[in-house]
């Protein structure tokens, strides 16, 4: 900040406010892991596990130390790797492409739905009908949910299927978005959950979190996460170190409690902010038919992004931008990672335009109306 901006009265978000929202209860779950002298894969992480199983809807969740390496392990777990190559988006933080390269697979990068941010399912129908040369086959597509709203999944699935592709929701921003009346991840073969401090559901630190109804791939996964053991200290596949720990899962077992509540509080927000900006010049996130946005993040697309923050800022309301870089324009993988035939055009528009709102359930009702009276205000509205 420099020194004529005004102090921040609303930030854009603030992952302490989750922590103290029930701390006595997080506080008194945190002692509980410590005293028990166990921290690692211990009763917490499986009780998490099947919380968490039965709170998505799924038959099993397997509990790992970040929402990449959930992705990476269900490729891992599938058989996805060297000679396979896996479909998903540029328009996602980099973790998603990030997990298919840990276990060697090639990425193919598809263009995105200009309303929704979400990949789109005709350029995916193109890709998987004619692959760009040179790729190996493609073997699984990752749709990311991305800020909270539902990607196209059902049609996604269809078309993946009649291709021989599995199907991976990246949930990592839609913990609880339903489609259908279903939940996100349980549609595909598996899904992935980021537990960053910041996501719906956020740790107090790094964790992840994947759910399945496939009880072998389940069992496979938790074999994979600790280094293939199935027996203590003897590795019937090659695996990895990727536990999600007790301290965490306990304060995570406690926020998954509220996390109905805080879906609720994000929406009411988010509508809150759409009646703030009906008739003025930026129009509200759209949303997907058939399907409940759960506002990760509250994204507007603005002409002059740079002009609607400062106006913003002057107000002490902070913004962010999610992302400002599509994944195939960052240096480590502009010109070595295949794209579809649009080339990401829709995905590069979008990557100059979103604008990221404060968003967090416990933004106070005073914190919001600032947001609003300030959206009321805009240039041209």
């Amino acid at each position: 900040m420099n020194a004529a901006s005004p102090p921040v009265t609303v930030p854009q978000a603030d992952p302490g406010a989750s922590y103290r929202a029930q701390k006595a209860q997080i506080d008194a779950a945190i002692a509980r892991a410590l005293d028990s002298g166990w921290y690692i894969l211990g009763k917490e992480c499986a009780a998490f596990e099947t919380e968490f199983a039965t709170w998505q809807g799924a038959a099993r969740a397997v509990g790992v130390a970040n929402g990449t390496d959930a992705l990476a392990l269900i490729l891992r777990g599938l058989g996805i790797g060297p000679g396979a190559a896996v479909a998903t988006v540029s328009h996602t933080a980099v973790a998603t492409v990030a997990a298919i390269e840990m276990v060697g697979a090639t990425a193919v990068l598809i263009d995105i739905d200009p309303a929704t941010y979400t990949m789109d399912p005709a350029e995916l129908a193109t890709v998987l009908a004619s692959p760009p040369p040179g790729l190996p086959p493609i073997r699984a597509v990752v749709p990311v949910h991305i800020y909270g709203q539902p990607a196209s999944v059902a049609e996604i699935i269809a078309i993946a299927s009649r291709h021989g592709a599995v199907v991976i929701e990246d949930c990592s921003q839609s913990h609880g978005a339903l489609v259908g009346g279903r939940k996100c991840g349980t549609l595909g073969i598996a899904a992935a959950f980021s537990l960053y401090p910041t996501k719906n559901l956020g740790a107090l630190g790094d964790g992840g979190v994947l759910s399945t109804d496939d009880e072998a791939l389940a069992d496979r996964i938790a074999a994979l996460r600790q280094y293939g053991w199935r027996e203590r200290y003897v590795s019937d596949m090659a695996g990895v170190n990727s536990r999600l720990d007790e301290v965490q899962a306990a304060a995570l077992r406690v926020k998954l409690t509220a996390l109905d509540a805080v879906t609720a509080r994000r929406q009411a927000i988010a509508a809150a902010y759409d009646a703030a900006l009906a008739g003025g010049p930026l129009s509200a996130p759209a949303r997907q038919r058939g399907t409940s946005h759960v506002f990760h993040q509250y994204v507007l697309r603005c002409g002059d992004r740079a002009s609607v923050q400062a106006f913003l800022r002057a107000r002490g309301i902070a913004t962010n931008v999610h992302y400002p870089v599509p994944v195939h324009a960052q240096g480590a993988y502009r010109g070595r990672i295949a794209l579809g035939p649009a080339m990401c055009r829709e995905t590069e528009v979008a990557a100059g335009q979103v604008l990221s709102l404060p968003m967090f359930p416990e933004l106070t009702d005073g914190q919001v109306e600032a947001v609003c009276a300030a959206l009321r205000q805009l240039p041209g509205a």
